[in-house]
């Protein structure tokens, strides 16, 4: 699997639709995956996923431009849902769809259309399915493209996921799904958010030798401030595969937020990178928003940032990272 910051063909979201999921939200949830799909579709081109009965609502939203296919699509997260796209190491010019059990993160969720996105997004390209023989999401792994994979032990080596199976056969397996040499753990949190702790809310590569971190707000006294504390310390200790030590570049979260629910995602770390751009939250908080902006700009120097309000999907505790996956150019 190619880094995220590596060229793309496209971008994939998926259109939520439950609203035994969404209830009274679902129409703001709609409008921000709206906003999140116009906003990439400026520099790369997208597909969204839709059930039958909301395409033409979902075409409203999104306007011309962009490409709506229909699938029985529950929820947004497509980083969880969708396939892991991998391409050919010799040849560069294969692509085949990676594929991990989605089980509604350990059953916490109705997913009877979701777990069945990937195999359909391989039909509707045409390309081979790799199956990784694990239970788990997208958002629980986050890679380099160079052989190192990121994960939290908490989503992974979890009796709600993976009951039978040690942390030693997970990394394997996950290692050989994504063509990486190791993966890397941090212990992450279990039981305290729905995904429970998955990695692309505490640590993303930058590059092969650097790291981003999240790092939650000074006055925070919650049990994430602790997490990211430890994920700090885990990371500090690994290694390059060249024997070397991590850069550690920090994103500190916003100390004012637009809502007070326990589920909010307030993760500068949980954005995207397309072709040219990053496309980011926002949160209202301008010294933090501004702060954020300024750092992606830095350690993405020559992308444009592009921050966008995500106010209700934060609020269904995810970010613009949850909600896209990228397709590898080939």
């Amino acid at each position: 699997m190619p880094a995220e910051e590596g060229p793309h063909d496209s971008t994939w979201l998926c259109w939520p639709s439950a609203r035994e999921i969404w209830g009274s939200m679902l129409p703001d949830a709609q409008a921000n995956i709206a906003s999140i799909a116009r906003a990439i579709n400026e520099y790369e081109p997208v597909t969204v996923l839709a059930r039958p009965s909301a395409r033409r609502a979902a075409r409203r939203l999104l306007g011309s431009q962009i490409a709506l296919e229909p699938a029985p699509v529950d929820d947004l997260w497509a980083r969880d849902t969708l396939p892991a796209f991998l391409i050919d190491a010799k040849q560069k010019r294969k692509l085949a769809a990676g594929v991990l059990r989605f089980n509604g993160w350990g059953g916490k969720q109705l997913h009877t259309g979701d777990d069945r996105l990937a195999a359909i997004v391989a039909g509707m390209l045409v390309v081979p399915t790799i199956e990784a023989h694990l239970t788990g999401e997208g958002g629980g792994f986050d890679g380099d493209g160079a052989g190192t994979v990121l994960a939290a032990r908490s989503s992974w080596v979890n009796k709600n996921r993976n009951p039978s199976l040690s942390e030693k056969q997970i990394g394997e397996r996950l290692a050989s799904l994504l063509g990486a040499e190791r993966v890397l753990w941090v212990d992450g949190l279990a039981g305290h958010d729905i995904t429970d702790g998955h990695i692309d809310t505490l640590a993303r590569f930058i590059d092969p030798k650097t790291v981003l971190l999240e790092n939650t707000a000074p006055d925070d006294a919650s049990i994430w401030s602790g997490v990211a504390r430890q994920t700090r310390r885990q990371v500090k200790s690994f290694r390059t595969l060249n024997g070397g030590p991590y850069e550690l570049v920090t994103l500190q979260q916003p100390a004012k937020l637009p809502s007070n629910s326990d589920t909010f995602l307030a993760s500068y770390v949980n954005y995207y990178t397309c072709n040219g751009a990053v496309i980011a939250p926002k949160f209202g908080d301008r010294q933090a928003d501004d702060r954020a902006r300024e750092l992606l700009a830095h350690v993405y120097p020559n992308r444009e940032i592009v921050q966008l309000r995500i106010d209700t999907v934060a609020e269904g505790g995810g970010g613009i990272h949850c909600a896209t996956q990228q397709q590898p150019a080939v």
